[in-house]
């Protein structure tokens, strides 16, 4: 078989997040390592083509990695022929017009979550991209993660025995911009720009959720604005109109009850800036983004709560460390070799548009739970 040469139009990977996990540590990785090999030997080789806003930012970024190919003209490159792919790691606001340009040429895509600023904007590109028959996928990186690629291991193998709940902690303290420079784009505290951290992880909560647990059937949220005045990348001062901060609980299938903290205003005091506890009538476990570790029902403690003295009880020392069993790549390069495979050879895949779009519909109902005071309902979304 002919090796297969793949041109991928990239916008969008100026940005933090496309630059380095989608173009560096994913297809610039596949490039240095010779490519993706299949199992006849065909290999698949990516070939980025950079579009963007900016054609300094472009040029210098095409310079430092040795690419040939970039442009600031969105519709040019889409006309193509030879482009057999689109990505798109814009903001979120800019993400629909682009994706829909991309269907109408008839272009595979792969996309950056949330899909859309608005479920029907969602449900629309999974529709649009559907009646066009052009394959389709969403970036839903956390999946290849190892840590919780252990905690799937455990999931399958019965190791919970009945799940009772799942506890997750995320985020850290994202400086304001004004003694610090903050680690997030300013964008992301504006919600007239599509920032807001439900809009941003629910998305990942959702699919975390479904996939390793099953879908979720109720939501109760309560979202905040701790930082109301930020920074921007200037130095000019602003007010944030996003939530920063979003405390859930979900209800899933067989009683199981999920609460899960976000917040870019919280200090971190966890191993991982990311953990989910889950907890069943066999065992437990606590997994983070590379480590998971269980505590079996046969070696649980027995602890007895007296407040008059200090505890003498090594409580993290009496889990165990899940090993590894296998060599775990960058999450987001594991998908991306996935969804290579589905354009190139049709392998399976259903991380798709529609997927994409229960993300967003559990951010607007997050959103909505909170402005109104109560537990809602996630309606099952027809494809």
């Amino acid at each position: 078989m002919a090796d297969t040469t793949v041109r991928i139009a990239m916008n969008g990977v100026t940005g933090r997040m496309g630059q380095r996990q989608h173009l560096v540590r994913s297809l610039l990785a596949l490039r240095d390592q010779g490519g993706l090999e299949l199992a006849d030997g065909t290999v698949i080789r990516p070939e980025p083509v950079l579009v963007g806003r900016s054609a300094p930012k472009l040029r210098a970024l095409a310079e430092r990695h040795g690419l040939a190919h970039w442009t600031c003209d969105l519709d040019a490159v889409l006309g193509d022929d030879t482009i057999g792919l689109y990505f798109d790691a814009q903001v979120t606001a800019a993400r629909e017009e682009a994706v829909k340009k991309a269907i109408a040429a008839g272009k595979p895509l792969y996309v950056e979550k949330p899909t859309a600023g608005s479920l029907a904007g969602a449900l629309e590109l999974a529709r649009l991209a559907q009646e066009a028959g052009v394959k389709n996928g969403v970036v839903q990186d956390k999946l290849f993660l190892p840590g919780l690629r252990k905690l799937r291991r455990l999931v399958e193998g019965g190791f919970f025995g009945r799940i009772l709940s799942v506890r997750g902690e995320f985020g850290y303290w994202v400086f304001e911009g004004d003694w610090q420079q903050a680690q997030r784009p300013s964008w992301n505290y504006r919600a007239e720009d599509g920032g807001g951290i439900a809009a941003d992880m629910f998305p990942h909560w959702e699919y975390v959720l479904h996939e390793l647990f099953g879908p979720v059937r109720t939501v109760q949220a309560h979202l905040a604005t701790h930082l109301p005045r930020r920074w921007d990348e200037s130095g000019t001062p602003y007010e944030a109109t996003a939530d920063d901060a979003a405390y859930a609980v979900f209800e899933l299938p067989g009683g199981i009850v999920a609460q899960i903290n976000s917040s870019w205003a919280v200090r971190v005091h966890r191993d991982e800036l990311v953990e989910f506890q889950v907890d069943g009538t066999e065992g437990s476990a606590v997994a983070g983004l590379r480590h998971c570790r269980v505590q079996h029902r046969a070696h649980t403690p027995k602890p007895v709560w007296n407040p008059d003295l200090p505890a003498a009880e090594p409580f993290r020392a009496q889990w165990q460390e899940v090993p590894d069993n296998d060599t775990f790549d960058n999450a987001f390069k594991t998908q991306w070799e996935l969804f290579l495979r589905h354009v190139v050879r049709d392998e399976p895949w259903h991380w798709d548009l529609a997927a994409g779009a229960r993300g967003v519909q559990l951010a607007e109902l997050a959103r909505r739970s909170s402005a109104e005071g109560r537990r809602l309902d996630v309606p099952e979304l027809s494809r």
